[in-house]
């Protein structure tokens, strides 16, 4: 069954905390959302974020990772501020870098944190561990977000959740990938929405038990394909009817307990 450690509301809430001090676009049922995905998520393996910024979801993670001695959280964003600036941007002054690694060090998780300023493909070329929650905040392109997930998806393990931000604030690229690459997929079982966290748990053994479940969401998720595509973002009209298309889209906050249940047993 799930993991679901007895004291899980406590933790979140001290996470939660120390998260709420560092700036970025992470809300709070977001953020409490991601501190259940880290503890309650029954696979073994690395905790990997794609997308650091400057640390809110990584202090989060890493707060949670580390009272539950989780193993490293693998932060990968390179801080560089434009994309064009190629693979070695080590020697760019970001000032976002300097802020991350600060809100690291204040919110005691700095030693759990493994930090990779670099690119993504960058660090799948050595990538060999297996993951347990991959979370995807980076480019949200669909070039950028599919690229995130296909690196690094052959390395989820059994029981692994797969999350996306931004799904639903008007980005091609985690809609996108969530709807095409998950929901349609037999390899994922359980999904759903937190605000604008798109999840799947990866289940290469019984996801197909769960394909009635995923349809739903896609019918619904894949109505706002059209308003996004070619990464663009919809004004007037079309900026309404995205609108009407997403209020449809079931996203509100579940409790860990609740989230747990949602998973099911796993087949061995």
């Amino acid at each position: 069954m799930p993991c679901l450690p007895h004291d899980v509301n406590q933790t979140i809430e001290s996470a939660w905390k120390r998260a709420s001090l560092v700036p970025g676009f992470l809300v709070e049922n977001e953020a409490r959302f991601l501190g259940t995905l880290a503890a309650c998520t029954p696979a073994q393996g690395a905790i990997v974020e794609i997308g650091s910024f400057k640390g809110k979801s990584t202090v989060m993670l890493g707060t949670v990772a580390a009272y539950y001695r989780l193993g490293p959280v693998v932060a990968i964003d390179p801080h560089a501020g434009l994309s064009y600036l190629g693979p070695d941007v080590k020697n760019h002054l970001d000032p976002t870098f300097t802020e991350f690694l600060a809100n690291i060090q204040s919110a005691g998780v700095a030693e759990i944190v493994e930090v990779h300023r670099t690119f993504s493909r960058e660090v799948a070329k050595d990538w060999h561990r297996s993951i347990r929650l991959l979370w995807i905040d980076g480019d949200h392109s669909y070039r950028g977000c599919k690229e995130d997930f296909d690196l690094f998806a052959p390395f989820l393990a059994d029981g692994a959740v797969v999350a996306f931000h931004d799904s639903l604030n008007a980005f091609e690229g985690p809609i996108r990938v969530f709807v095409e690459d998950i929901l349609r997929s037999d390899r994922f079982g359980p999904s759903g929405f937190v605000h604008s966290i798109a999840w799947s748990q990866f289940r290469p053994k019984d996801g197909a038990n769960f394909r009635e479940q995923r349809k739903k969401l896609e019918r619904r998720g894949s109505r706002l394909l059209p308003y996004v595509a070619n990464d663009a973002s919809p004004s007037g009209l079309r900026k309404t009817a995205y609108k009407l298309h997403r209020s449809l889209v079931p996203r509100k906050h579940i409790s860990s307990a609740h989230w747990a249940a949602l998973l099911g047993k796993i087949d061995s």
